[in-house]
C-alpha cells in the first residue's frame, strides 16, 4: 500500500527511524526481572511518568554520593520525621552521602522526640479534633503528636541552655549541635537525625528558627533567666549564613538533596545569590559557586508560583545552579516524599553496597593469588 505522507493541511512528513535518530527506547517493567529495590528502581527509569522520574532521580543520588569533591546539602520540609522518615535521613549522613543538613525547626523538634526513644501515633479518625485539643494529642495529618512529648523535648532544650556559656551568642547549628551532643551522652542507643550530625561533624541548620517548638523553647527559657534576673541568651540568625556560606565557599563542588521546598530550599539555594552579590557589589575576591547537582522530591506543581515547585531550570537564571549545558546534573520527582525518599535511596545504597562487597571480594582473591 502507498502511503501519501502529507498531513490534512498538505504538509509533507518526512517520518523518521527513531532507530537512526538514536531515540531511547523504553522497556516494560517485567517484574519476573526485579530481586531488589535498586532493581525495581533501575527498571522504573525505563519506563515513563512519575516512575522514570523517580529512577532518574536515583541516578542523580548515586553520582553525588560517588563524587568525592561533592558536598552534598539535604533540605527538609514537612512532617518527615513524625512520617518516620528521620532514619533514612539519619543512615545518608552516617554513610557520608550528606554533610550539611537544612531543615525546618519542627521536623526537628519531631526528630528530638524519636531521638530519646519516644512515639507518634495513628490517629483514630473516629476522635475530633476538638476532643483531640482536650486529650493533648496534637495532629499532623494521620498521625499524633503526644503534647507529653513536645515537653520531654523542652526540658532537653532547657538543659542544653541552662549549661550554655551567655557570653556566646546562639544560632541554629551551634544550638543543634550542642543537642546532638547531649543525645550522644543519654541516648546512646537510639538514633536520630541530631545524633549522628554530631557525630558524623554534619552542621545542621534551621533558617526559620522562632517558627518552631525549639524557637519556642528558647523563647520561654529566657523568659525564664529574666525572672531569675540572669540575661537573656541572644540569637543571631546571621551566623548561620554566614558559617553555612564559609562552608560552602570551601568546596570544590555542591550538590543540593532537597524533600519539599519552602525555607529551608531557599536559604540553601541563596548561596549562590549570595556569593554573587558580595562579589558585584561588595568587591570581595570571593569565587563564584553555585550547585553542580540537584535533586529534590515534591509533588507541588510549578503553576502555583512558589518556590517549592519551582523546577531547576528556573534557579539557573537566579544564578543558583550550574545549567545542564556546562555540566548541571538534576531529577525532579513529583511524589509524596514518604513514597519516594526510601525507594530512591534504598537503590542508591544497595548499589553502593555492591561495589563495596565487590572490592572486598576482589582484595580477597588478590590476597589468595599472592599466597599461591
Amino acid at each position: 500500500m502507498k502511503h501519501d505522507n502529507r498531513d490534512g493541511a498538505g504538509i509533507e512528513r518526512h517520518l523518521h527511524d527513531p532507530v537512526k535518530d538514536r531515540l531511547i527506547p523504553l522497556q516494560p517493567l517485567d517484574l519476573a526481572r526485579v530481586h531488589s529495590v535498586d532493581d525495581l528502581v533501575r527498571a522504573m527509569a525505563k519506563t515513563a511518568f512519575t516512575g522514570r522520574q523517580l529512577g532518574e532521580a536515583a541516578d542523580v543520588l548515586e553520582a553525588m554520593a560517588r563524587d568525592k569533591d561533592c558536598f552534598v546539602v539535604m533540605t527538609l520540609a514537612g512532617a518527615m520525621t513524625v512520617a518516620k522518615q528521620g532514619l533514612i535521613v539519619t543512615e545518608l549522613i552516617d554513610r557520608g552521602i550528606v554533610n550539611a543538613i537544612v531543615s525546618t525547626g519542627a521536623l526537628m523538634a519531631h526528630g528530638l522526640v524519636e531521638a530519646t526513644g519516644r512515639a507518634h501515633f495513628r490517629h483514630n479518625p473516629e476522635m475530633s479534633d476538638e476532643e483531640l485539643y482536650k486529650a493533648g494529642y496534637n495532629r499532623v495529618y494521620d498521625t499524633l503528636e503526644p503534647e507529653t512529648n513536645l515537653d520531654d523535648v523542652e526540658r532537653v532544650v532547657f538543659g542544653v541552655l541552662e549549661k550554655w556559656n551567655e557570653d556566646e551568642v546562639l544560632c541554629s547549628y551551634k544550638l543543634n549541635r550542642a543537642i546532638g551532643a547531649y543525645l550522644a551522652k543519654t541516648a546512646k542507643d537510639q538514633r536520630g537525625i541530631l545524633k549522628s550530625a554530631y557525630e558524623k561533624n554534619v552542621p545542621v541548620f534551621v533558617p526559620a528558627f522562632t517558627d518552631s517548638e525549639l524557637g519556642l523553647d528558647v523563647a520561654l527559657t529566657n523568659r525564664e533567666r529574666e525572672k531569675n534576673g540572669k540575661p537573656k541568651l541572644r540569637f543571631d540568625p546571621f551566623e548561620d549564613l554566614e558559617y553555612f556560606a564559609e562552608t560552602l565557599l570551601k568546596q570544590k563542588r555542591l550538590g543540593i538533596f532537597t524533600i519539599g521546598g519552602g525555607v529551608p530550599r531557599n536559604w540553601s539555594q541563596q548561596f549562590g545569590p549570595f556569593i554573587e552579590l558580595r562579589h558585584r557589589r561588595g568587591g570581595e575576591d570571593v569565587p563564584l559557586k553555585r550547585y553542580h547537582y540537584g535533586l529534590r522530591i515534591c509533588p507541588e506543581p510549578v503553576y502555583w508560583g512558589g518556590l517549592s515547585g519551582s523546577p531547576y531550570s528556573e534557579a539557573v537564571s537566579w544564578g543558583k545552579f550550574v545549567p545542564p549545558a556546562e555540566g548541571g546534573k538534576f531529577g525532579e520527582v513529583f511524589v509524596d516524599a514518604t513514597v519516594g525518599l526510601p525507594l530512591i535511596v534504598a537503590a542508591v545504597l544497595e548499589r553502593l553496597d555492591k561495589d563495596k562487597a565487590a572490592s572486598i571480594n576482589g582484595k580477597k582473591e588478590k590476597k589468595l593469588i599472592a599466597r599461591k
